[in-house]
């Protein structure tokens, strides 16, 4: 869908009349819309989406709005019929789910650096979100997402679009030391989650005494383990280039908002040994479904893959350390 069918599309539902830029994304077609008034987000969901998993999302959001309306998260907007969702026919002859969201302005983090105590603010908002998701249910909350660590085993059909050699002995390597926790992931904690807590979703403002000025995309929140979303956000804070040589400690930033999270929200002994090993799992995660898609969807093969080689020295490292030492370094 180009930029023009969008402006049309957010006038016509909405009231809305401005400029649209495409953002890039992997499945929907989102846009950013300058309404010179104010800006905000676009997204037109592919047709494939579910409708209760988007309705999932929006009353999550509206959920948080109410309980926790100090949190830093886009609001949902209806349309100028007062639908949460509206149909659009596309030129293309489509049915599409339509949601325009509030823009959180600011520089996502994936663009810039942080300070050890902006990180611990990244962990303090996480503990935040998840005590104000703690009693939030709906009938989408139990989907399968592939992104949710806790389903890794149901990806190792995709090792064969895994390079041969290291990248795919270090990707076995951690399948298998996944395998190993997850009868005990099956019995932790579990509610509904953001479970994306990564750093092109965490919007912020170094000006700001806030820093964190936007959470965004809860296209992946589901009802999973508390773990699995700290692992998330952890992992998420591992260096982007890494020295397999020196020897450093790939949580060296990761505890900084683990720091921040235990000011307010309590882990489990159990949960902060398993940690270690569910940021390894995410990784896992992440090298499988890239890798693949890379493969199905060449044309965007670029946005699908650019935190993908970041990874491999990240699964190199926990392949070269034994299983003892990663349970141990959260506790120690």
């Amino acid at each position: 869908m180009g930029a023009t069918e969008a402006e049309e599309i957010a006038e016509r539902l909405y009231g809305v009349r401005g400029s649209a830029t495409r953002f890039e994304t992997e499945k929907d077609d989102t846009f950013l819309l300058d309404a010179g008034r104010g800006k905000f987000v676009l997204k037109i969901a592919h047709p494939s989406e579910r409708g209760v998993e988007l309705e999932f999302q929006v009353a999550l959001m509206r959920h948080l709005e109410q309980r926790a309306p100090d949190l830093p998260i886009p609001r949902a907007l209806r349309d100028v019929k007062g639908a949460d969702l509206p149909l659009v026919t596309t030129r293309a002859g489509e049915r599409r789910v339509v949601r325009l969201i509030t823009f959180m302005v600011g520089t996502p983090l994936d663009r810039t650096s942080c300070t050890a105590p902006q990180r611990e603010r990244i962990g303090e908002i996480l503990a935040k979100l998840r005590h104000s998701m703690a009693d939030f249910s709906h009938p989408a909350d139990g989907r399968a997402v592939a992104w949710d660590v806790t389903h890794l085993l149901d990806l190792s059909d995709l090792l064969s679009f895994i390079p041969r050699g290291g990248k795919r002995a270090w990707t076995v390597s951690a399948l298998e030391r996944f395998a190993e926790i997850k009868p005990e992931l099956d019995r932790c904690r579990r509610q509904v989650l953001h479970n994306d807590f990564n750093t092109s979703n965490l919007v912020v403002d170094h000006a700001s005494p806030q820093f964190l000025t936007g959470v965004i995309d809860f296209g992946d929140a589901v009802r999973t383990a508390i773990a699995v979303d700290v692992s998330t956000a952890l992992m998420n804070q591992m260096p982007k280039t890494f020295d397999h040589g020196n020897r450093r400690d790939l949580f060296d930033a990761p505890r900084d908002v683990l720091r921040g999270y235990l000011r307010h929200a309590e882990l489990t002994d159990e949960e902060l040994r398993l940690i270690p090993f569910l940021s390894m799992g995410r990784l896992a995660v992440r090298a499988l479904l890239t890798c693949w898609r890379a493969e199905v969807f060449p044309e965007n093969s670029r946005y699908i893959l650019r935190n993908t080689d970041a990874g491999w020295a990240h699964l190199e490292w926990f392949h070269a350390i034994s299983t003892a030492q990663i349970s141990d370094l959260l506790t120690r």
